[in-house]
């Protein structure tokens, strides 16, 4: 096993994560199995109770871990499909040795952070890197980690020090540590500074761990004086620096890294069995890249939720939709409309971004409404799903999304005025959405419904059927506490809202359709998490297909894309 180190310099949210995730790319091209781990130094348990403010997005595995957004790059990235024991937080160590403790495992010892908290952390290592990540369940080749947060900080340094120790016990030519650092360029100068990165592979050196390559972020491309600058000051040959400056789109990281020898250097460091060219899946990597750089075309897509103020929250979201415009050859335009912008309590207070909010709305091409927890910005939401509606204009609800799709129907076409979820008004007398009977009121953290889930279509007459390839049940996964009432639901059908996914026993509503509407699809899973590059989400395919106004004929000819 061959572990390679990512740690980071200088600021946080750097861009570890898609450079961690584009070395394993690299190395996958090469033939190697590639794993990945993320250790987030935070006391949490893990990512589920963030708000995504604090973080950005939870992502959601297979096996129902919420876990940072990073494991969704490596997902995406790589084509794996990791576990919740792929993200490492303190709150899970410390909480895993306490409970040795408490059972007696340390013989009466005096428990502490070394060695018992930085053995805990080398043996989660070893064991969680012999996991099979890929189809075909085989013994992983190389593991890469991403340590969170920047070198220096107090909660990063049990596992700093678990890795200084872990060098030696991995051997040299099966440890390789890659520093990400900051080069800035000051406005008033317009120089490219190096001491930031001198001061933090510095700091990386006092506490015991080298650098072998040093990745420079940048918003420009780097000059070679401070390419050699760096080499000097940092104690490392020159083709050990690599420069990787602000790029049109992340499909163009792996490529960068390729085209400073990052291969030919892995194999001559960690003594890897593979050609120093690359394989196919890179070639695609470059074709994807020069194809999304030459797009033309242009498909708007208003993205209506309640935390736009950062896109990090909506990651996935918009790689899902970002993978199905570059399917269909479309370049993307993303609206993020703050759904409180919709409401009518807007239009009283600012009215210019009242009616911004609804130009960019009228404007777009499709509307999306992604899951989402709490009452502020519902009535936005109802809001917009209600012009999709009527304006016949492409519409995905996602979670949240499809729930609040019900609640409009309910309230506009049945005429259930306070038709309403239970998580909004537990007195509605209309509880179209209500709690799963196994949601536990009490604790917040993992107690969703969560994971991969199987849905069943319960007739061949849908548009969600066919996008999935005319499949009898699709696997998808889930994070949510609030279901549609299956009891009411005949009274929708009977009026076109129509239930067309189950779950296996056929009494938990997964995917709703609109009779005579262009593409009006509502998914209580999230079938963002599963979209990768090459293999876009069928639901978000479908939407940017009836965007474009080529849904019908994508269909008729069976699920084919145009070349």
């Amino acid at each position: 096993m061959k572990y390679i180190l990512v740690t980071g310099g200088v600021i946080s949210g750097i861009g570890k994560g898609i450079i961690a995730s584009s070395i394993g790319t690299i190395l996958k091209s090469c033939g190697l199995r590639v794993t990945a781990i993320k250790i987030d130094p935070y006391i949490n348990i893990d990512a589920g109770t963030f708000s995504p403010y604090e973080h950005g997005e939870v992502f959601v595995l297979n096996d129902g871990g919420e876990v940072d957004l990073d494991l969704g790059n490596y997902e995406r990235f790589l084509d794996i499909n990791l576990y919740k024991d792929n993200n490492i937080t303190t709150g899970k160590i410390y909480q895993h040795v306490i409970n040795k403790e408490r059972h007696g495992d340390y013989l009466g010892k005096t428990v502490q952070v070394v060695p018992h908290i930085t053995d805990a952390v080398q043996e989660w290592v070893m064991n969680q890197a012999k996991v099979p990540v890929d189809d075909d369940k085989k013994e992983p080749q190389i593991c890469v980690i991403e340590l969170g947060g920047t070198i220096g900080d107090i909660e990063g340094m049990p596992f700093i020090e678990a890795f200084r120790q872990f060098q030696f016990k991995a051997k040299r030519e099966n440890f390789c540590n890659i520093h990400v650092s900051l080069v800035p360029q000051p406005n008033a100068t317009g120089e490219q500074k190096t001491k930031p990165t001198q001061n933090s592979v510095r700091a990386l050196r006092g506490l015991g761990l080298s650098p072998d390559l040093i990745v420079c972020r940048s918003a420009k491309p780097i000059e070679m004086a401070v390419k050699e600058k760096i080499s000097m000051f940092c104690h490392v040959e020159p083709e050990q620096v690599i420069f990787i400056h602000d790029v049109s789109s992340t499909y163009r990281v792996p490529i960068l890294l390729e085209e400073q020898g990052i291969i030919k250097y892995f194999k001559q460091r960690l003594n890897l069995p593979i050609d120093d060219q690359p394989s196919d899946l890179l070639m695609k990597w470059k074709k994807m890249a020069c194809r999304y750089e030459r797009l033309l075309k242009v498909c708007s897509i208003a993205l209506v939720g309640k935390y736009t103020k950062l896109s990090d929250c909506y990651a996935s979201v918009f790689k899902a939709l970002e993978h199905s415009a570059l399917a269909i050859n479309y370049k993307l335009d993303l609206m993020y409309i703050d759904s409180t912008e919709l409401e009518r309590s807007t239009e009283a207070e600012n009215s210019v971004k009242y009616h911004q909010a609804w130009h960019k709305l009228c404007k777009a091409d499709g509307i999306l409404v992604p899951g989402g927890f709490g009452i502020r910005g519902t009535e936005g939401k109802l809001q917009a799903i209600s012009w999709a509606r009527t304006k016949k204009k492409p519409f995905l609800g996602v979670c949240l999304g499809m729930q609040l799709a019900v609640v409009e129907f309910a309230r506009n076409c049945l005429n259930w005025e306070d038709a309403n979820s239970t998580e909004f008004d537990p007195d509605t007398k209309n509880p179209v959405v209500i709690d799963m009977p196994e949601h536990n009121p009490g604790d917040m953290g993992g107690t969703m419904r969560l994971g991969k889930r199987r849905t069943v279509f319960k007739t061949e007459n849908s548009v969600l059927r066919k996008l999935y390839g005319d499949e009898m049940f699709v696997e998808e996964r889930h994070r949510h506490r609030y279901e549609v009432n299956p009891e009411l639901t005949h009274c929708f059908e009977e009026k076109g809202l129509k239930f067309v996914g189950h779950d296996t026993e056929g009494s938990r509503m997964e995917i709703i359709e609109l009779e005579n509407h262009p593409y009006f699809v509502g998914v209580q899973f999230h079938p963002e998490f599963s979209s990768r590059p090459m293999k876009p989400s069928p639901p978000y395919l479908g939407l940017l297909l009836a965007a474009t106004g080529t849904l019908n004929a994508y269909l008729q000819r069976g699920c084919k894309l145009s070349p």
